[in-house]
């Protein structure tokens, strides 16, 4: 299965009927909730019909989806201390 990352920026298969092609995800889990880019509308895809209906993926988000979904420790910024306890 392909990673979707929060903050995503993908291009769909149709464009939206404001004309804008780019979404940007906004919420990972079953659904995948994402912003149109053009308008601001906000609309919900269960992930398998996300994926069906993406084209490309056009901007990676900044962190993988297991830091965003707690299920992995985010990782330590440069130049920040890790207090070992």
């Amino acid at each position: 299965m392909e990673e979707i990352r929060l903050y995503d920026v993908v291009e769909m298969r149709k464009a939206h009927p404001c004309g804008s092609k780019e979404w940007t995800v906004t919420r990972i889990g079953a659904d995948i909730k994402m912003r149109c880019s053009g308008c601001g509308r906000v609309v919900m895809l269960d992930r398998a019909e996300f994926l069906r209906r993406r084209r490309k993926l056009i901007r990676q988000g900044p962190e993988p989806a297991e830091v965003t979904l707690g299920l992995a420790p985010r990782p330590a910024a440069e130049g920040e201390n890790q207090i070992d306890g």
